[in-house]
């Protein structure tokens, strides 16, 4: 296993990065641990939750399979994202971020979140008070680093410039969707990255299913997919995406490699990403993505796929969505806070 640095940190993670979003919901606790310890055992040491995953459940599964391994991974959580029905069970105000803390410590069973990810923009929160919160945090040893997901360029700018005005902590990694599929953040948030020590721990790398290989273009979607319902308006399952999956094909057949092991190979040959984040339900889908690792992809291979969707594109809407396209609807209302 090849270990990468952390943005700007001293902290050597695994070039990819065990996600568990489907822990204690689509993959029972049995299968969850079973996988973490796999992917431990094949050298992984970066290991991603969230308290909304499961609303609790995901955290508690991986404290339960960290008992006793918890110094081998450096593990990241978030906050911000609706826990509950009511008014303050959700955002980054101190109110919320700090008993959101002490209730991801104790399901993950550990005295510290090595990585502490701001999960979603809170708009309604103000910046200070939100870096003064996570600044409280990591002066009581509860968080070591701090990181962002899904925030565009110009909060992450923002947020950069108070840490240097007031000390608080600095943005060390950000967490934006990115995959063959959708090339977007490759337009500014790359680049930002590189040039300010923010590590890319990117999602969404089989553009949630797609890039699998399981949805063919004129065929209804497998039923119980993520996608069966998807319609002709569907902005992720779109024909293009679809024409995509068909020419990359031959290039996985080439290779001898499944087309879910491409689209793992080629993340991992991107410059400026640190650590894809990788989503197994099941053993086979984890040990899928580590022969990924073993993957070599030459210049040639490279330029074949970026012929087919060129660098900066999008056949597939995964950043715009997630990020951008809040900020224009807060634009349209006239309301920054309606993001």
């Amino acid at each position: 296993m090849e270990y990468r640095q952390l943005g700007r940190t001293g902290v050597r993670v695994s070039k990819i990065c065990l996600g568990t979003m489907n822990f204690g919901e689509r993959t029972d606790e049995r299968t969850s641990i079973r996988i973490i310890h796999e992917a431990l055992d094949s050298g992984i040491n970066f290991i991603d939750t969230a308290d909304v995953y499961g609303r609790g459940a995901s955290e508690e599964i991986v404290g339960k399979a960290l008992e006793g391994k918890r110094d081998k991974v450096v593990l990241a959580t978030k906050a911000v994202a609706r826990m509950g029905e009511g008014p303050n069970d959700w955002g980054a105000s101190r109110y919320h971020l700090v008993r959101a803390c002490e209730e991801s410590l104790r399901r993950l069973r550990t005295d510290r979140i090595d990585l502490y990810y701001l999960h979603v923009v809170d708009l309604t929160t103000p910046m200070d008070e939100i870096f003064e919160t996570l600044d409280m945090l990591v002066r009581q040893g509860k968080v070591l680093y701090v990181g962002t997901s899904k925030w565009p360029v110009p909060l992450i700018m923002e947020a950069l410039c108070l840490s240097e005005r007031c000390g608080f902590p600095r943005i060390v990694a950000e967490q934006p969707p990115y995959n063959i599929l959708d090339r977007g953040i490759e337009n500014e948030l790359v680049w930002v990255g590189m040039r300010y020590g923010i590590a890319m721990v990117t999602w969404g790398p089989l553009a949630g299913g797609i890039l699998s290989g399981k949805y063919r273009k004129g065929e209804r979607p497998p039923q119980g997919s993520r996608y069966e319902r998807a319609g002709p308006h569907d902005r992720r399952l779109t024909p293009e995406a679809l024409d995509v999956v068909e020419k990359l094909k031959p290039i996985a057949q080439e290779k001898g490699i499944t087309l879910s092991e491409l689209a793992h190979a080629w993340l991992l040959h991107r410059p400026g990403i640190t650590a894809p984040i990788i989503g197994p339900r099941t053993p086979e889908h984890l040990r899928s993505a580590l022969r990924a690792c073993e993957v070599e992809l030459t210049e040639e291979d490279m330029a074949r796929i970026d012929g087919i969707v060129p660098p900066g594109r999008a056949v597939s809407d995964f950043y715009d969505e997630n990020v951008y396209a809040r900020m224009r609807r807060a634009a349209q209302a006239g309301d920054p806070k309606a993001y």
